[in-house]
């Protein structure tokens, strides 16, 4: 399938569920809010919610980083950021495709993508641009509420050798765009993967350039 394609399919998917996103995982903020805690983050950072979705995580991220913060929210899908305009104190929100966005280079000081990598057409063409707008030692934060074999399961599937959040799949792909992988935890209650943005030196001596 075309990245063309697996981004219409991606918006059609969201379209059709934006309504009821919300009311499908009540149950899921606790979670958002220890994972966004132990992030660390500081007053006065930017942080870009990548496929923010309704908007679950933009209080929680402006809290983090105070009025003085800066907190946008991306998403692919009209519908979603529609939902995600409630939160709009919270943030500023734009619909926009993560591997296009309208940012400058190196302005962000953490990505957060909650169940994002997944639907990114390539990914790693999204990958490589979320590292475009990230500061050098900036981080992203790949996050879902549960695990891998918890999410599986409530799919009716197994975990596949070639799942893409596994983290021996994970780590060579961030790496070959521009990331660092320092953190993983996959649990039944928690996937959070945590990437370090590499510098441009560090990219060129992992792949012995």
């Amino acid at each position: 399938m075309s990245d063309a394609a697996e981004r219409s399919r991606t918006r059609e998917f969201f379209a059709a569920r934006a309504a009821g996103w919300d009311a499908r995982f009540p149950d899921d903020g606790p979670r958002y809010a220890e994972a966004i805690a132990e992030l660390g983050l500081g007053a006065g950072q930017f942080v870009l919610d990548a496929g923010c979705g309704t908007g679950r995580a933009l209080p929680l991220l402006r809290a983090a980083v105070g009025p003085d913060g800066t907190v946008l929210g991306v998403d692919l899908t009209p519908e979603m950021i529609d939902r995600a305009r409630a939160h709009r104190a919270h943030a500023a929100l734009l619909v926009a495709d993560c591997t296009r966005l309208p940012l400058p280079d190196a302005a962000v000081d953490l990505v957060f993508g909650a169940g994002l990598i997944s639907h990114l057409p390539g990914p790693g063409t999204g990958l490589r641009e979320l590292a475009r707008v990230t500061r050098p030692g900036g981080r992203l934060a790949l996050y879902h509420p549960v695990g891998r074999a918890a999410l599986a399961a409530r799919h009716g599937r197994r975990i596949t050798a070639d799942d893409l959040r596994a983290e021996p799949n994970l780590r060579p792909l961030l790496a070959a765009c521009g990331w660092q992988l320092t953190g993983y935890t996959d649990t039944d209650d928690r996937y959070l993967a945590v990437a370090v943005r590499a510098e441009a030196r560090e990219v060129r001596a992992e792949h012995g350039l």
